[in-house]
């Protein structure tokens, strides 16, 4: 005889998701196209039709912590082909929205990311503490607009009024920017540990998957190293989500993601040599090793010429993070509103990133220019960006950087996917048992 099971709604939980994104769930009538049509979901329990049967009863406990809304890559095919239009893609986007509100400490965070309403408050924090270093220092260097010159001797930067525009003279790297994105960066790592750690505790609920000829589940390291080479490297679930019906712009959504991911590695590199230069060059000297410290210095030293190769590495980040974002942005807008949106969180993420690299650009041109009058305030909107991308990481879609990464992992450490690429479960499908504990 069949257990009966209590099915206890949580309303609230329903209004919330439609709030965020899943608003057209109530259109499902359960004819299971999108599972079936789905390029990414396993064989075995396939979604997201049982996730559309849970949201539409409001089962919260299950949703929550179902390890399925990581596995899809919302390439639209399900919603283009549901012959309701209920969206089943946008609902399972609705739902990692909501898990970015609460996996991480701090709510009050999470409930500014998740609409306009907020966006003052998390500009504000940058806003002000930059506004205050640019009077203080204004009131130091006796300009807001000043000028410097280098000076060798005591190793840094002195205004004049005949000098150039140096971001550095004005917001001085060694006690106000350096140490406040220290902070920023600790302040992220300690979201994501805790993001992450009940991201963990929640999925260890899920169903076993037995798989003939596996003694032992592999390592949580052995599964993030192969998500590393396949899923972050390759983009093989973005690939895999396009097929011979895709157009361009699905096409170009897995190389816009790709050349963005890569255009912040190089940006990170020319951030992390110009900082190791830099107090690598402090520290020589401090020990009296002046001349390599003084070699050392000279490698990181900004502004650096245009021939420069990490100022060249530079612009390739430049380049392929503006060419990323064109392909992504295309795609965004050219979406038949019909049968896949756009909330909040989507477009927060991509103005955010234009906004960080155009004034990143910007600031670089008009220091170049000589226009102070521009240069110094597109490089305050630049710290400003840069801020509310790092220190709110784990609250935004950004965060499925970390959080995605892990559900991958841990969904291959449980046989939910197989190792070594996404599509092997098609040769393995019918080796593998679930139980559901």
């Amino acid at each position: 005889m069949s257990n009966t099971v209590k099915v206890q709604p949580d309303l609230t939980f329903v209004k919330e998701l439609q709030a965020v994104g899943g608003e057209s769930l109530k259109k499902c009538y359960q004819c299971a196209t999108c599972s079936v049509v789905c390029p990414l979901s396993p064989p075995d329990n396939p979604y997201p039709r049982k996730e559309m049967v849970w949201a539409q009863w409001g089962l919260k406990d299950r949703l929550v912590n179902d390890i399925d809304i990581w596995l899809c890559h919302n390439c639209g095919t399900c919603s283009d082909l549901c012959p309701r239009g209920a969206k089943p893609g946008d609902l399972l986007s609705a739902l990692r929205n909501m898990a970015y509100r609460n996996l991480a400490p701090l709510p009050i965070i999470g409930k500014w990311m998740s609409s306009s309403s907020g966006i003052l408050p998390l500009a504000a924090i940058p806003a002000l503490l930059y506004g205050i270093i640019w009077v203080l220092m204004a009131g130091k260097v006796g300009s807001f607009l000043p000028r410097f010159d280098w000076n060798a001797a005591h190793h840094h930067w002195i205004p004049t009024a005949g000098g150039k525009i140096v971001f550095g003279g004005l917001f001085p790297g060694d006690y106000t920017i350096d140490p406040i994105f220290m902070i920023v960066f600790g302040f992220m790592v300690w979201g994501f540990y805790a993001g992450v750690r009940n991201l963990i505790k929640a999925l260890e609920a899920q169903p076993r998957t037995f798989i003939v000829g596996r003694e032992k589940d592999p390592h949580l390291l052995v599964c993030l190293i192969d998500t590393f080479r396949y899923e972050i490297l390759q983009h093989t679930q973005f690939n895999d989500c396009n097929d011979d019906h895709s157009d361009d712009l699905d096409v170009q959504r897995a190389i816009g993601h790709r050349l963005l991911m890569f255009a912040f590695v190089a940006l990170m590199i020319v951030t992390g040599v110009v900082a190791a230069c830099h107090w690598g060059g402090w520290l020589f000297r401090t020990l009296g090793i002046s001349g390599l410290g003084a070699i050392v210095s000279a490698i990181g030293h900004t502004p650096m010429p245009l021939y420069h190769p990490i100022k060249l590495l530079a612009f390739v980040g430049a380049g392929l993070g503006v060419y990323g974002l064109i392909a992504l942005t295309k795609r965004r807008v050219n979406l038949d509103q019909e049968k896949q949106s756009s909330n909040w969180y989507d477009w927060y993420l991509i103005v955010l990133i234009w906004t960080i690299f155009l004034t990143g650009i910007g600031s670089f041109v008009f220091r170049i220019l000589d226009v102070a009058l521009l240069a110094y305030p597109v490089y305050y909107i630049h710290l400003i960006t840069v801020f509310m991308m790092l220190a709110y990481l784990p609250w935004s879609k950004l965060g499925h950087l970390v959080y995605r990464t892990v559900a991958l992992s841990y969904a291959k450490k449980i046989g939910r996917l197989p190792l070594g690429g996404p599509r092997q479960d098609d040769k393995d499908s019918n080796k593998k048992i679930t139980f559901i504990s």
